[in-house]
């Protein structure tokens, strides 16, 4: 409901104003069947004033009542700032499916990256995660052999204690890139967002597995998914646990020099339309993330009221009980000490 330039919450309010005229009539039918008698001990407390002002203070009076109560019932409708123009806006949100693809193999517990990559890797794509909230995000790891740690969903706290939970050695060992990229395009490939993406993440080569990473790649392709890649650690050996002393119980380790297939790697992404991304530490990587996130932008226009419209109900209510309070004032003062 629009009236005076406010829309009202709770307009059914306004049914309370048909009491007015009920009040006002029962007024008038009072007022012509009572003899309007002034009874006073001494004219001195007129001062010069004329008895005939009693009525007019008296109908002053009820006209205040009369005027207050429709203030407050106005009150109660709970009127707001008109919506126009200028109270709607056109917002850009993303609609994406992504599927995460990380490489836990053993290797990952390298210590190049703080405190190791694979730790390093799940918190850049957490951090990632919750950049997006509009978007579908699902998990896959692999080693020797990949998995489904979480379906695509818009539940992004749960994708995120599902990260918790990865880690190395949960599967056969090895890294079998190709079936990381087919399992995650299997999460896809019936997909109906406009644009699905595949993050796939390793610090190896393809050395088990009964699928090759270009074959994969070709599925990708066929499906319209477009695959980011990233190759992470750094060039050279690199130092990670090995096991524990059997005596001393401490921690040994041991150097280990990746084989990163970066020439692969490129294929796959430059044959899906997407891109290849060299990460040789932390804050390389999450750069690369902030990249792929300023890329996958799907828009779409929506037309966003604002919820916070201001309410306006204040001057209502305090104008309503400022006549009312006048009403008293004359009614039970004024008229009182002068009558």
């Amino acid at each position: 409901m629009n009236l005076l330039g406010y829309t009202y919450q709770s307009s059914w309010a306004f049914y309370f104003l048909a009491i007015i005229p009920v009040l006002v009539f029962f007024y008038i039918w009072k007022g012509k069947n009572k003899s309007a008698k002034v009874k006073h001990t001494s004219l001195s407390s007129l001062k010069g004033l004329s008895t005939g002002i009693y009525p007019y203070l008296k109908h002053l009076a009820f006209f205040l009542q009369m005027l207050g109560l429709a203030f407050l019932v106005t009150a109660l409708a709970r009127p707001q700032k008109k919506l126009d123009d200028d109270t709607i806006t056109e917002k850009s949100i993303e609609g994406i499916d992504i599927v995460i693809s990380l490489d836990i193999s053993q290797s990952m517990e390298a210590m190049d990256f703080s405190p190791n990559r694979l730790v390093a890797s799940k918190n850049v794509a957490k951090e990632f995660i919750k950049e997006r909230p509009n978007d579908r995000i699902g998990l896959v790891v692999y080693e020797g052999e990949s998995y489904t740690a979480c379906a695509l969903t818009s539940d992004h706290e749960s994708l995120l204690r599902r990260f918790k939970q990865v880690r190395s050695g949960q599967i056969q060992g090895g890294t079998a890139i190709g079936m990381g990229l087919a399992t995650a395009i299997n999460r896809l490939r019936e997909s109906e967002a406009k644009s699905k993406v595949i993050i796939l993440l390793t610090d190896g080569e393809n050395n088990s597995g009964k699928v090759h990473p270009l074959t994969a790649a070709e599925y990708a392709k066929e499906f319209d998914i477009r695959v980011y890649t990233i190759g992470v650690g750094t060039t050279g050996k690199a130092k990670m646990p090995a096991g524990k002393h059997p005596f001393t119980g401490q921690t040994i380790y041991q150097y280990i020099d990746s084989k990163l297939d970066e020439d692969m790697l490129s294929e796959i992404a430059e044959s899906t339309g997407g891109k290849y991304y060299r990460a040789k530490n932390k804050s390389q990587l999450k750069k690369i993330y902030k990249e792929i996130d300023k890329l996958e932008k799907t828009k779409i226009k929506t037309a966003i009221f604002k919820r916070d419209v201001p309410e306006a109900f204040h001057p209502f209510a305090l104008i309503g009980m400022l006549l009312i309070i006048s009403h008293f004032i004359i009614n039970q003062m004024v008229i009182k000490s002068i009558f």
